[in-house]
């Protein structure tokens, strides 16, 4: 795939919003928002990693807050050029390529969106291999690149930029700037040169998305199981929900959710994306390998804001990229730094 068009954008919604594990946004509204874009400007050029140039300069787009705030408060088609503005002017320097912070459902299009509207070619590639809920939770951030500066800017016209001493710092001035502009934002950050991409985003996780999203709707009510051996998983169960705890809080949608099977009942934590699932009160997968759930009968990927009592679905676990398990990785994103005492399950 060296371009997105139109006739992409149903299949990455998909397949992303699976990758995702429950966050990342609403799929749907991530597709209509690079819907709009791709139509007004045309397909959007698609770059492999290992293409991008040393001396590019590669904008990771994301939008920043509560996916329950995102299905009310649509992000506006301004806000994307208005941080990317905001950083450049800041940074005095133009971007050559757009990529995506995180390979989730409406984070993944957001980026397809923005460049349509830039004229840049988007990367083949993204931050996280998965989504996560902080954004100092990123691979490059592994290999030394800074989150900051980054810029903010919301429906309304607001625009921040902030400068911070770390990644946490950034996490932390951007949470709040975010729950002041509503609960959601668009950001522009971990501004990089092409060498670095190369070295530390994940590859072709685009692709991936596509190829998950037309493997769903070939497989529809088997494609659970299809998709866990394309990744290398495992499904761990099929049941009904029987109960959704979930509340907006401090810029996250953060809750718990019973489900009910032959195989017992699972209990599965979230903070915007699943990080815990136990099988009667037993670890079966954890953060930062992926937990996702699909809809039982069309094997839709079903997130987190739109769990609901009733829904008969599949979850499956897979395996993270490896970077994520090493104690550099597990520090930013494993089990501990949720809360949860325990060690990360393995795949």
């Amino acid at each position: 795939m060296r371009e997105i068009g139109l006739d992409h954008l149903a299949d990455i919604a998909r397949g992303a919003a699976i990758l995702g594990t429950g966050g990342g946004g609403d799929p749907y509204i991530g597709r209509l928002m690079a819907r709009a874009a791709l139509r007004e400007h045309g397909p959007v050029e698609l770059v492999p990693l290992a293409e991008v140039p040393d001396g590019a300069m590669v904008l990771p787009v994301a939008g920043m807050g509560a996916p329950t705030v995102m299905v009310e408060k649509l992000p506006s088609s301004a806000e994307m050029s208005n941080a990317v503005e905001a950083l450049c002017g800041y940074l005095g320097r133009r971007p050559t390529h757009i990529a995506c912070a995180e390979v989730g459902g409406v984070n993944s299009l957001i980026p397809v969106a923005a460049a349509a509207r830039l004229g840049l070619p988007l990367i083949d590639a993204d931050g996280m291999g998965r989504a996560f809920p902080e954004l100092q939770m990123f691979i490059p951030a592994l290999y030394g690149v800074r989150a900051s500066p980054m810029a903010l800017a919301d429906d309304k016209g607001n625009r921040s930029v902030l400068d911070t001493v770390g990644n946490h710092w950034t996490e932390r001035l951007a949470r709040a700037a975010t729950v002041e502009m509503g609960g959601s934002a668009t950001t522009v950050l971990y501004a990089m040169d092409g060498a670095k991409a190369r070295e530390s985003m994940v590859p072709a996780t685009l692709s991936l998305s596509a190829e998950l999203g037309a493997l769903v709707a070939a497989r529809r009510g088997e494609a659970a199981a299809a998709v866990a051996e394309r990744l290398g998983g495992r499904v761990l169960f099929t049941g009904k929900v029987l109960d959704v705890e979930r509340r907006t809080q401090g810029g996250f949608a953060r809750g718990t959710a019973r489900l009910h099977g032959g195989a017992g009942e699972l209990r599965l934590s979230f903070q915007n994306e699943h990080l815990l699932a136990e099988l009667d009160g037993v670890p079966v997968a954890t953060t930062p390998n992926l937990i996702c759930v699909l809809d039982q009968q069309t094997g839709d990927p079903v997130t987190t804001e739109a769990l609901r009592y009733g829904h008969r679905v599949t979850v499956l676990a897979a395996p993270c990229d490896p970077r994520w398990l090493t104690p550099e990785g597990l520090a930013l994103a494993g089990p501990r730094y949720f809360g949860y005492d325990l060690d990360p399950v393995t795949l």
